[in-house]
Protein backbone atom coordinates (compact mmCIF):
# COMPACT_ATOMS: atom_id res chain seq x y z
CA UNK A 1 0.00 0.00 0.00
CA UNK A 2 0.79 3.08 -0.93
CA UNK A 3 1.84 6.00 1.85
CA UNK A 4 2.63 9.59 1.91
CA UNK A 5 3.71 12.34 4.59
CA UNK A 6 1.59 15.36 5.20
CA UNK A 7 2.71 18.71 6.44
CA UNK A 8 0.03 20.21 8.54
CA UNK A 9 -0.39 24.30 8.52
CA UNK A 10 -2.69 26.23 11.05
CA UNK A 11 -5.42 26.12 8.79
CA UNK A 12 -5.42 23.26 6.70
CA UNK A 13 -4.18 19.19 5.43
CA UNK A 14 -3.09 18.33 2.53
CA UNK A 15 -2.15 14.86 1.14
CA UNK A 16 -0.11 13.67 -1.62
CA UNK A 17 -1.40 9.66 -1.48
CA UNK A 18 -4.08 8.65 -4.80
CA UNK A 19 -6.76 9.42 -2.53
CA UNK A 20 -7.92 12.99 -1.29
CA UNK A 21 -8.97 13.91 2.51
CA UNK A 22 -12.33 15.09 2.10
CA UNK A 23 -13.57 17.56 4.89
CA UNK A 24 -17.15 18.14 6.08
CA UNK A 25 -17.90 21.68 4.84
CA UNK A 26 -19.54 21.90 8.70
CA UNK A 27 -16.70 21.20 10.04
CA UNK A 28 -13.12 23.26 10.95
CA UNK A 29 -9.99 21.78 11.90
CA UNK A 30 -7.45 23.26 13.73
CA UNK A 31 -3.84 22.16 13.63
CA UNK A 32 -0.61 22.65 15.29
CA UNK A 33 2.42 23.16 12.75
CA UNK A 34 4.56 20.26 14.25
CA UNK A 35 1.80 17.96 12.84
CA UNK A 36 2.08 15.06 10.84
CA UNK A 37 -0.23 12.18 9.42
CA UNK A 38 0.87 8.66 8.07
CA UNK A 39 -1.68 7.45 5.34
CA UNK A 40 -2.44 3.61 4.60
CA UNK A 41 -4.77 1.84 3.15
CA UNK A 42 -7.60 1.53 5.42
CA UNK A 43 -6.77 4.48 8.07
CA UNK A 44 -5.45 7.63 8.73
CA UNK A 45 -3.50 9.31 11.89
CA UNK A 46 -2.77 12.82 12.62
CA UNK A 47 -1.58 13.54 15.91
CA UNK A 48 -1.60 16.55 17.63
CA UNK A 49 -4.45 17.98 16.03
CA UNK A 50 -6.88 20.25 18.02
CA UNK A 51 -10.21 19.04 18.33
CA UNK A 52 -12.03 22.34 18.70
CA UNK A 53 -15.18 22.35 16.08
CA UNK A 54 -14.32 18.94 15.27
CA UNK A 55 -17.62 17.95 13.72
CA UNK A 56 -17.87 13.92 13.89
CA UNK A 57 -19.12 13.54 10.40
CA UNK A 58 -15.59 13.73 8.98
CA UNK A 59 -15.06 10.20 7.32
CA UNK A 60 -12.14 8.55 4.94
CA UNK A 61 -13.50 5.02 4.82
CA UNK A 62 -14.52 4.95 8.58
CA UNK A 63 -15.54 8.06 10.65
CA UNK A 64 -13.08 10.29 12.92
CA UNK A 65 -13.56 10.00 16.57
CA UNK A 66 -12.41 12.69 18.65
CA UNK A 67 -10.38 11.97 21.93
CA UNK A 68 -7.61 14.52 23.44
CA UNK A 69 -5.41 15.74 21.05
CA UNK A 70 -5.62 12.69 18.41
CA UNK A 71 -8.42 12.03 15.22
CA UNK A 72 -8.38 8.68 13.84
CA UNK A 73 -10.36 7.29 11.13
CA UNK A 74 -12.03 3.55 11.51
CA UNK A 75 -12.05 0.86 9.12
CA UNK A 76 -15.87 0.44 8.09
CA UNK A 77 -15.83 -3.01 9.78
CA UNK A 78 -14.69 -1.38 13.00
CA UNK A 79 -17.39 1.40 12.84
CA UNK A 80 -19.65 -1.79 12.38
CA UNK A 81 -18.27 -3.40 15.38
CA UNK A 82 -18.78 -0.32 17.42
CA UNK A 83 -21.86 0.16 16.62
CA UNK A 84 -22.98 -3.46 17.55
CA UNK A 85 -21.26 -2.96 20.75
CA UNK A 86 -23.67 0.26 21.97
CA UNK A 87 -26.43 -1.78 20.76
CA UNK A 88 -25.36 -4.31 23.50
CA UNK A 89 -24.95 -1.62 25.95
CA UNK A 90 -28.43 -2.18 26.99
CA UNK A 91 -27.29 -5.45 28.93
CA UNK A 92 -29.26 -8.61 29.20
CA UNK A 93 -32.95 -7.49 29.42
CA UNK A 94 -32.30 -5.63 26.16
CA UNK A 95 -30.66 -8.40 24.39
CA UNK A 96 -33.97 -10.52 25.30
CA UNK A 97 -36.44 -7.89 24.63
CA UNK A 98 -34.60 -7.72 21.31
CA UNK A 99 -35.09 -11.50 20.54
CA UNK A 100 -38.62 -11.39 22.66
CA UNK A 101 -40.07 -7.77 21.36
CA UNK A 102 -43.54 -9.00 23.22
CA UNK A 103 -41.84 -9.49 26.19
CA UNK A 104 -41.02 -5.95 27.08
CA UNK A 105 -44.72 -4.88 26.13
CA UNK A 106 -45.63 -7.66 28.53
CA UNK A 107 -43.40 -6.23 31.19
CA UNK A 108 -45.00 -2.53 30.31
CA UNK A 109 -48.35 -4.14 31.52
CA UNK A 110 -47.53 -5.90 34.24
CA UNK A 111 -46.14 -3.49 35.81
CA UNK A 112 -49.04 -0.87 34.91
CA UNK A 113 -51.64 -3.61 36.55
CA UNK A 114 -49.53 -3.67 39.58
CA UNK A 115 -49.56 0.12 40.18
CA UNK A 116 -52.95 0.82 39.39
CA UNK A 117 -54.40 -1.61 41.52
CA UNK A 118 -52.66 -0.04 44.48
CA UNK A 119 -53.22 3.70 43.38
CA UNK A 120 -57.38 2.61 43.81
CA UNK A 121 -56.80 1.21 46.56
CA UNK A 122 -55.11 4.10 48.12
CA UNK A 123 -57.41 6.41 47.02
CA UNK A 124 -60.92 4.91 47.91
CA UNK A 125 -59.14 4.63 51.70
CA UNK A 126 -58.85 8.59 51.25
CA UNK A 127 -62.49 8.93 49.61
CA UNK A 128 -63.90 7.35 52.78
CA UNK A 129 -62.66 9.88 54.92
CA UNK A 130 -61.73 12.74 53.06
CA UNK A 131 -64.11 13.14 49.96
CA UNK A 132 -62.82 16.01 47.89
CA UNK A 133 -62.10 13.95 44.69
CA UNK A 134 -61.12 17.30 42.75
CA UNK A 135 -58.46 18.35 45.29
CA UNK A 136 -57.29 14.89 45.68
CA UNK A 137 -56.57 14.80 41.66
CA UNK A 138 -54.59 17.90 41.77
CA UNK A 139 -52.15 16.31 43.86
CA UNK A 140 -51.78 12.89 42.08
CA UNK A 141 -50.47 15.43 39.46
CA UNK A 142 -48.87 17.72 41.51
CA UNK A 143 -46.63 14.84 42.91
CA UNK A 144 -46.44 13.41 39.83
CA UNK A 145 -44.37 16.88 38.83
CA UNK A 146 -42.33 16.23 42.01
CA UNK A 147 -41.28 13.11 40.05
CA UNK A 148 -40.46 14.17 36.35
CA UNK A 149 -38.58 17.31 37.90
CA UNK A 150 -36.38 14.86 39.67
CA UNK A 151 -36.14 11.89 36.72
CA UNK A 152 -35.10 14.87 34.71
CA UNK A 153 -32.85 15.85 37.24
CA UNK A 154 -30.44 12.76 37.90
CA UNK A 155 -31.10 12.14 34.11
CA UNK A 156 -32.85 9.06 34.50
CA UNK A 157 -35.11 10.14 32.02
CA UNK A 158 -33.72 12.48 29.32
CA UNK A 159 -35.18 15.67 28.97
CA UNK A 160 -36.96 16.57 25.56
CA UNK A 161 -37.84 20.07 24.58
CA UNK A 162 -41.35 19.90 22.93
CA UNK A 163 -41.53 21.20 19.38
CA UNK A 164 -44.01 24.51 18.98
CA UNK A 165 -46.00 22.49 16.16
CA UNK A 166 -47.00 19.70 19.29
CA UNK A 167 -47.75 21.81 21.77
CA UNK A 168 -51.42 22.56 20.37
CA UNK A 169 -52.03 18.89 19.86
CA UNK A 170 -50.36 18.63 23.70
CA UNK A 171 -53.06 20.88 25.40
CA UNK A 172 -56.02 19.28 23.36
CA UNK A 173 -54.49 16.35 25.14
CA UNK A 174 -54.00 17.38 28.19
CA UNK A 175 -57.59 18.52 28.88
CA UNK A 176 -59.03 15.46 27.98
CA UNK A 177 -56.61 14.11 30.42
CA UNK A 178 -57.12 16.34 33.19
CA UNK A 179 -60.83 16.56 33.04
CA UNK A 180 -61.33 12.76 32.39
CA UNK A 181 -58.84 12.08 35.88
CA UNK A 182 -61.36 14.53 37.66
CA UNK A 183 -64.43 12.97 36.07
CA UNK A 184 -63.36 9.64 36.91
CA UNK A 185 -62.14 10.53 40.68
CA UNK A 186 -65.56 12.03 41.18
CA UNK A 187 -66.91 8.61 40.24
CA UNK A 188 -64.31 6.71 42.48
CA UNK A 189 -65.95 9.29 45.20
CA UNK A 190 -69.20 8.31 44.36
CA UNK A 191 -69.72 5.22 43.86
CA UNK A 192 -67.74 1.05 44.42
CA UNK A 193 -64.42 1.32 43.28
CA UNK A 194 -65.68 -1.91 41.11
CA UNK A 195 -68.12 -0.43 39.53
CA UNK A 196 -66.64 2.78 38.37
CA UNK A 197 -64.13 0.13 36.41
CA UNK A 198 -67.29 -1.97 35.24
CA UNK A 199 -68.52 1.48 33.71
CA UNK A 200 -65.07 1.87 32.22
CA UNK A 201 -64.92 -1.72 30.20
CA UNK A 202 -66.89 0.56 27.73
CA UNK A 203 -63.59 2.32 26.81
CA UNK A 204 -62.91 0.69 23.52
CA UNK A 205 -66.21 1.68 22.38
CA UNK A 206 -65.51 5.19 22.85
CA UNK A 207 -61.45 4.37 20.93
CA UNK A 208 -63.58 2.53 18.10
CA UNK A 209 -65.81 5.54 17.64
CA UNK A 210 -62.56 8.03 17.87
CA UNK A 211 -60.43 6.10 15.59
CA UNK A 212 -62.84 6.48 13.26
CA UNK A 213 -63.52 10.21 13.94
CA UNK A 214 -59.98 11.76 13.92
CA UNK A 215 -58.23 8.71 11.40
CA UNK A 216 -61.04 7.70 9.41
CA UNK A 217 -60.27 4.14 10.88
CA UNK A 218 -62.94 1.41 10.15
CA UNK A 219 -62.73 -1.81 11.30
CA UNK A 220 -65.03 -5.27 10.64
CA UNK A 221 -68.39 -6.29 11.31
CA UNK A 222 -67.52 -8.52 13.82
CA UNK A 223 -65.04 -6.15 15.94
CA UNK A 224 -68.06 -3.64 15.57
CA UNK A 225 -70.23 -7.20 16.60
CA UNK A 226 -68.12 -7.60 19.93
CA UNK A 227 -68.51 -4.56 21.26
CA UNK A 228 -72.37 -5.57 22.02
CA UNK A 229 -71.64 -7.69 25.18
CA UNK A 230 -69.55 -5.50 26.40
CA UNK A 231 -72.20 -2.48 26.50
CA UNK A 232 -74.73 -5.25 27.64
CA UNK A 233 -72.91 -6.35 30.32
CA UNK A 234 -72.20 -3.08 32.09
CA UNK A 235 -75.91 -2.19 31.32
CA UNK A 236 -76.82 -5.30 33.46
CA UNK A 237 -74.28 -4.36 35.98
CA UNK A 238 -76.04 -0.74 36.63
CA UNK A 239 -79.29 -1.96 36.97
CA UNK A 240 -78.61 -3.98 39.80
CA UNK A 241 -75.31 -2.16 41.42
CA UNK A 242 -75.94 -1.31 45.05
CA UNK A 243 -73.96 1.84 45.21
CA UNK A 244 -75.40 2.93 42.05
CA UNK A 245 -75.69 6.67 41.64
CA UNK A 246 -76.29 8.76 38.47
CA UNK A 247 -72.98 11.37 39.49
CA UNK A 248 -70.68 7.97 39.79
CA UNK A 249 -72.45 6.46 36.62
CA UNK A 250 -72.36 9.81 34.51
CA UNK A 251 -68.88 11.03 35.47
CA UNK A 252 -67.03 7.52 34.78
CA UNK A 253 -68.71 7.35 31.02
CA UNK A 254 -67.60 11.01 30.35
CA UNK A 255 -64.70 9.71 31.34
CA UNK A 256 -64.40 6.98 28.89
CA UNK A 257 -64.70 9.72 25.95
CA UNK A 258 -61.68 12.05 27.16
CA UNK A 259 -59.22 9.69 27.91
CA UNK A 260 -60.43 7.50 24.65
CA UNK A 261 -59.73 10.74 22.68
CA UNK A 262 -56.38 11.16 24.79
CA UNK A 263 -54.95 7.97 23.89
CA UNK A 264 -55.72 8.50 20.24
CA UNK A 265 -53.98 12.17 20.31
CA UNK A 266 -51.08 11.04 22.16
CA UNK A 267 -49.77 8.28 19.70
CA UNK A 268 -49.93 11.36 16.88
CA UNK A 269 -47.24 13.08 19.80
CA UNK A 270 -45.22 10.08 19.96
CA UNK A 271 -43.73 10.59 16.84
CA UNK A 272 -41.90 13.32 17.51
CA UNK A 273 -41.35 12.62 21.61
CA UNK A 274 -40.75 9.91 24.07
CA UNK A 275 -43.66 8.30 25.40
CA UNK A 276 -42.17 9.21 29.04
CA UNK A 277 -42.39 12.76 28.02
CA UNK A 278 -45.42 12.82 26.40
CA UNK A 279 -47.02 12.14 29.77
CA UNK A 280 -45.09 14.46 31.40
CA UNK A 281 -46.00 17.53 29.83
CA UNK A 282 -49.40 16.00 29.49
CA UNK A 283 -49.18 16.23 32.94
CA UNK A 284 -47.81 19.51 33.78
CA UNK A 285 -50.38 21.21 31.55
CA UNK A 286 -53.23 19.13 33.30
CA UNK A 287 -52.01 20.09 36.96
CA UNK A 288 -52.75 23.78 35.20
CA UNK A 289 -56.15 22.96 33.77
CA UNK A 290 -57.30 20.90 37.22
CA UNK A 291 -56.58 24.05 39.53
CA UNK A 292 -59.79 26.76 38.77
CA UNK A 293 -62.27 23.83 39.08
CA UNK A 294 -60.37 22.46 42.18
CA UNK A 295 -60.61 26.03 43.71
CA UNK A 296 -64.73 26.15 42.36
CA UNK A 297 -66.21 22.92 43.35
CA UNK A 298 -63.90 22.46 46.83
CA UNK A 299 -61.97 25.82 47.80
CA UNK A 300 -64.59 26.75 50.10
CA UNK A 301 -64.34 23.73 52.29
CA UNK A 302 -60.96 22.80 51.26
CA UNK A 303 -59.02 23.60 54.37
CA UNK A 304 -61.85 22.50 56.93
CA UNK A 305 -61.80 19.06 54.84
CA UNK A 306 -58.16 18.64 55.61
CA UNK A 307 -58.19 19.08 59.13
CA UNK A 308 -61.05 16.86 59.97
CA UNK A 309 -59.26 14.53 57.96
CA UNK A 310 -56.16 15.09 59.71
CA UNK A 311 -57.93 14.68 63.29
CA UNK A 312 -59.38 11.09 61.85
CA UNK A 313 -56.54 9.38 60.90
CA UNK A 314 -53.58 11.54 62.04
CA UNK A 315 -51.70 14.25 60.31
CA UNK A 316 -48.38 12.12 59.20
CA UNK A 317 -50.57 9.28 58.09
CA UNK A 318 -53.10 11.82 55.86
CA UNK A 319 -50.43 13.22 54.26
CA UNK A 320 -48.54 10.13 53.75
CA UNK A 321 -51.02 8.80 51.95
CA UNK A 322 -51.81 11.57 49.92
CA UNK A 323 -47.92 11.61 48.47
CA UNK A 324 -48.02 7.16 47.72
CA UNK A 325 -51.75 8.11 46.15
CA UNK A 326 -50.04 10.50 43.86
CA UNK A 327 -46.60 8.55 43.14
CA UNK A 328 -48.71 5.57 42.28
CA UNK A 329 -50.81 7.51 39.77
CA UNK A 330 -48.05 9.08 38.32
CA UNK A 331 -46.25 5.84 37.89
CA UNK A 332 -48.90 3.55 36.35
CA UNK A 333 -49.46 6.32 33.93
CA UNK A 334 -46.26 6.26 32.82
CA UNK A 335 -45.69 3.22 32.31
CA UNK A 336 -49.16 2.99 30.38
CA UNK A 337 -47.78 5.93 28.26
CA UNK A 338 -44.75 3.72 27.47
CA UNK A 339 -46.98 0.88 26.98
CA UNK A 340 -49.24 2.95 24.16
CA UNK A 341 -46.14 3.34 22.65
CA UNK A 342 -46.04 0.01 21.89
CA UNK A 343 -49.43 -0.83 20.40
CA UNK A 344 -52.65 0.67 18.60
CA UNK A 345 -54.79 3.10 21.24
CA UNK A 346 -57.79 0.41 20.64
CA UNK A 347 -55.65 -2.74 21.64
CA UNK A 348 -54.18 0.04 24.48
CA UNK A 349 -58.31 -0.08 25.73
CA UNK A 350 -58.42 -3.46 25.51
CA UNK A 351 -55.21 -3.63 27.68
CA UNK A 352 -57.30 -1.17 30.08
CA UNK A 353 -59.87 -3.57 30.00
CA UNK A 354 -57.60 -6.39 31.50
CA UNK A 355 -56.09 -3.84 33.88
CA UNK A 356 -59.79 -3.57 35.53
CA UNK A 357 -60.35 -7.45 35.85
CA UNK A 358 -57.37 -6.82 38.42
CA UNK A 359 -58.72 -3.94 39.86
CA UNK A 360 -62.07 -5.08 40.39
CA UNK A 361 -61.13 -8.33 42.30
CA UNK A 362 -58.91 -6.72 43.98
CA UNK A 363 -60.97 -3.81 45.64
CA UNK A 364 -63.84 -6.49 46.20
CA UNK A 365 -60.85 -8.42 48.19
CA UNK A 366 -59.58 -5.00 50.03
CA UNK A 367 -63.11 -3.61 50.79
CA UNK A 368 -65.87 -5.78 50.88
CA UNK A 369 -68.41 -4.77 48.56
CA UNK A 370 -71.45 -6.89 48.07
CA UNK A 371 -72.24 -7.68 45.02
CA UNK A 372 -75.75 -8.71 43.19
CA UNK A 373 -75.36 -11.87 41.19
CA UNK A 374 -76.82 -9.50 38.55
CA UNK A 375 -73.99 -7.40 38.90
CA UNK A 376 -71.12 -10.38 38.87
CA UNK A 377 -73.34 -11.48 35.18
CA UNK A 378 -72.68 -8.23 33.85
CA UNK A 379 -69.56 -8.08 35.08
CA UNK A 380 -68.47 -11.00 33.21
CA UNK A 381 -70.14 -10.35 30.47
CA UNK A 382 -68.20 -7.13 29.92
CA UNK A 383 -64.89 -8.48 30.36
CA UNK A 384 -65.76 -11.52 27.86
CA UNK A 385 -66.78 -9.08 25.28
CA UNK A 386 -63.86 -6.74 25.63
CA UNK A 387 -61.74 -10.08 25.35
CA UNK A 388 -63.33 -11.09 22.00
CA UNK A 389 -62.69 -7.71 20.64
CA UNK A 390 -59.06 -7.70 21.91
CA UNK A 391 -58.75 -11.31 20.25
CA UNK A 392 -60.50 -10.07 17.09
CA UNK A 393 -59.16 -6.63 16.50
CA UNK A 394 -55.38 -9.23 17.20
CA UNK A 395 -56.63 -11.22 14.19
CA UNK A 396 -56.95 -8.96 11.70
CA UNK A 397 -53.97 -6.66 12.78
CA UNK A 398 -52.11 -9.83 12.06
CA UNK A 399 -53.71 -10.15 8.54
CA UNK A 400 -53.25 -6.91 7.84
CA UNK A 401 -49.37 -7.25 8.51
CA UNK A 402 -49.42 -10.33 6.25
CA UNK A 403 -50.90 -8.62 3.44
CA UNK A 404 -48.64 -5.42 3.52
CA UNK A 405 -45.76 -7.94 3.17
CA UNK A 406 -47.13 -10.26 0.80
Amino acid sequence: MASATMQCSATKISAGVGKSLRRNSSSRVAVRPACAAQASGASIKCTNVSRRGLSSKLSVDGSFKASGVSIKTLPKRSVAVRAEAEKSEGGMFASITEKFPWLETFVYFAVWYLFNVRFNIINKQIYNYFPYPWFVSCVHLAVGLVITLFFWGTRVVKFEKPESKTLNTMTAVAFCHAVGHCLTNVSFAAVAVSFTHTVKTLEPVFSSIGSYLVNGTVYSLPLYASLIPIMGGVAICAATELSFTWIGFLTAMSSNALFAARAIFSKKLMSGMSSINVYNYVSMIALLICIPPTIFFEGATLAKGMEMAAAKVGTETFYWALWNVGMFYHLYNQVAYQALGKVEPVTHAVGNVGKRIFVIGFSVLAFGNKLTTQSIVGSIIAIAGAGLYGYLKGVEAENAKKEATA
